[in-house]
């Protein structure tokens, strides 16, 4: 594990090597500095507003040669909250750790109530012993982040909540002259008789630049913050140190070998999956390392760093001892994949016989962990999920004139024609530029993402990910039709030569070899000509970025970088997009905002209908649809 046998061994050798000068000085009677300690932390991140439990398939032996594909029903707070509580009850040291992003992802955090009301609501049926500020609490400003910080206290938990390295304006109204106690550097804990630090970090830089805090509030450095927290700890005497970071797993690496004292990462942001290579064979995930990771700090002593995915999939177990001298001896844990045992195949029920194999299965695996929901945090959700059902069936805005949906452009006879409506054909207008709807999300990314995510110059909407055309009254539930998939969003630093990259590989997906009609790219502040005859890399020509300040359009800048606002599913190579796929990590931001949610910010701040009292879905003026000119293929 790790880094390799040998690092391994050194592991070993260190453990070793603490727990004999702890028993030399325990039998010469110096002091053991409190005794040794087995902790277990349990821990979640970045669970995002995703309360409900979701289909997922898994791979899986039901008796047979070859492992099937097999439906369950997976993840869901409730299995969350069942499953800390059935761990912690085999263990006698036990901490309970929410490293950060509660809220924001679904319409849980904003259509069930006060903003993060059903998430602080689910927390606390856990009652965590921390919980550190993500860049996602901030999403709102600073005072709608005290909003749902009162939730939380509303409850008998009291979870304090973390940040070493954030710094609340004068003006902010977290500032501790109006808030105090709301957010500390760190919380001291007793486990054993021992007392345990924990402290806490959120990314800075993102925070700043992508989420909402006030203006005057800043972010330290999180290992210049980290560190002065540390050394106060040990000054009164604490030897066993915990960071529950948001700052990313590759980041959590860099920051331990920095610093002097700390003993446990627990992290989130990055949403990792950390765990044996079976969690891919399965096909629950490509895990990005061990879990536990084993790293070392500055001065060469074992640090255990651990996460534990997203979206309330999965809960981590980590198990650590110390020496007498605070010193990590051993740490090894599991990401407990959360499943129900609902077992389908292929559509059907699994026979008896069926599920006998498939739960010899689940077992073998080690990580797979059958749960059944937590009764009692069913019963918190039912109301929040009755607010949802009643927002689905709300009017959200009136669509005057159809807003056509074609995943292409093209007359009688082409790909995907007989999407659109007669009506929508008989104008032309799609036949020339494509569908309106598909075009109106593409411009919705683009606008919020300028007015609430730190910016972009343009936006992607690929065809295929918008589902159906709106005229109207139109219900919440149609514009979550209109975007099904639940994607998050991205936004990625891009050339100009990766912007006609990231075209031409749309248009390959859609007229090369066993090309479809899903990936045809839709762009906001972005237009092109098209000509589907050409070959690939010279199907777009005459490619023109909006200057949004003027409204004037300009030439593509091929050494110019960018801001792309993109779906999660293209920026990571899907439909085709392999130049979006190869941008690396430094350029490349999980904003980690619903689809379906920007759309509605979109919609609310459109004019009101004068006959409904609605907002009005009106289609895009001609110069903002990003086809131009379109030549069809035949």
């Amino acid at each position: 594990m790790g880094k390799g046998t040998t690092s391994g061994a050194r592991w070993v050798r260190r453990g070793a090597a603490a727990l004999a000068v702890a028993g030399l000085l325990a039998a010469c009677g110096g002091s053991d500095g409190g005794g040794s300690l087995d902790l277990t932390i349990l821990h979640i991140n970045d669970s995002h507003s995703t309360l409900e439990s979701k289909s997922k398939t898994l791979k899986l032996s039901a008796g047979g040669t070859a492992a099937v594909d097999v439906a369950v029903d997976a993840g869901g707070f409730a299995r969350v909250t069942a499953a800390i509580a059935e761990l912690a009850g085999q263990s006698p040291n036990v901490l309970k750790l929410h490293a950060g992003d509660a809220i924001t992802g679904t319409l849980y955090f904003n259509r069930a109530g006060a903003d993060g009301e059903a998430d602080a609501a689910l927390m606390n049926t856990v009652c965590f012993d921390a919980f550190t500020l993500g860049n996602h609490e901030f999403d709102k400003g600073d005072t709608g982040l005290k909003g749902f910080l009162d939730l939380l206290k509303k409850g008998a938990c009291k979870t304090p909540v973390l940040s070493a390295n954030v710094k609340f304006g004068a003006n902010s109204a977290l500032n501790p002259s109006r808030a105090p106690g709301y957010v500390s550097p760190s919380t001291v804990v007793e486990r054993g008789g021992q007392k345990i630090g924990i402290v806490g970090l959120t990314i800075a830089q993102k925070t700043k630049a992508s989420s909402s805090p006030d203006p005057d509030t800043t972010f330290e450095d999180e290992a210049t913050a980290a560190q002065r927290e540390i050394d106060r700890l040990r000054g009164q005497g604490i030897n066993k140190i915990i960071v529950m970071s948001h700052v990313g797993y590759d980041y959590d690496k860099q920051i331990a070998a920095r610093l002097s004292g700390v003993d446990v990462v627990v992290g989130g942001d990055s949403h990792t999956l950390l765990g044996p290579v079976g969690l891919t064979t399965t096909a629950v995930g490509s895990p990005a390392g061990a879990y536990p990771t084993r790293v070392a700090d500055k001065d060469g002593k074992n640090v255990c760093v651990v996460q534990a995915w997203e979206y309330s999939q999965v809960v981590g177990e980590l198990k650590v001892s110390f020496d007498g001298n605070g010193e990590v001896t051993q740490c090894n844990g599991t990401p407990h994949v959360l499943i129900g045992d609902n077992f389908t195949i292929a559509g059907k029920a699994a026979t008896d016989t069926e599920k006998t194999a498939l739960r010899a299965s689940v077992a073998a695996s080690g990580f797979l962990r059958i749960t059944q929901p937590s009764a009692a945090a069913t019963a918190v959700l039912q109301p929040y999920k009755d607010k949802i059902a009643g927002f689905n069936v709300t009017q959200v805005a009136f669509a005057p004139q159809e807003l056509c949906s074609r995943r292409v452009p093209g007359g009688v006879g082409s790909v995907d024609y007989g999407r659109s409506s007669a009506a929508c054909n008989a104008e032309g207008s799609v036949s020339a530029r494509g569908g309106d709807i598909q075009q109106l999300v593409a411009q919705a990314y683009l606008d919020e993402a300028n007015l609430k995510y730190g910016g972009a110059d343009i936006s992607l909407q690929s065809g295929g990910g918008v589902r159906i055309a709106l005229q109207g009254r139109t219900t919440a539930a149609q514009v979550i039709q209109v975007l099904p998939f639940g994607n998050m969003l991205f936004r990625l630093d891009i050339t100009g030569t990766e912007v006609k990259g990231m075209l031409e590989d749309g248009l390959e997906a859609v007229y090369g070899p066993g090309g479809s009609s899903g990936p045809y790219p839709y762009t906001g502040g972005l237009r092109y000509d098209v000509n589907a005859r050409a070959a690939f890399g010279q199907r777009v020509t005459h490619i023109e970025v909006r200057n949004p300040a003027t409204g004037s359009w300009g030439p593509l800048d091929n050494a110019k970088t960018y801001r792309l606002f993109v779906l999660s599913f293209n920026a990571t190579g899907g439909d085709g997009y392999k130049t979006l796929a190869a941008v690396p990590a430094a350029r490349r931001l999980d904003i980690g905002v619903l689809d379906a949610d920007v759309f509605f910010s979109y919609i609310e701040k459109q004019p009101k209908d004068a006959a409904t009292g609605l907002p009005s879905l009106k289609r895009l003026p001609t110069e903002l649809y990003s086809t131009r000119n379109f030549t069809g293929p035949n």
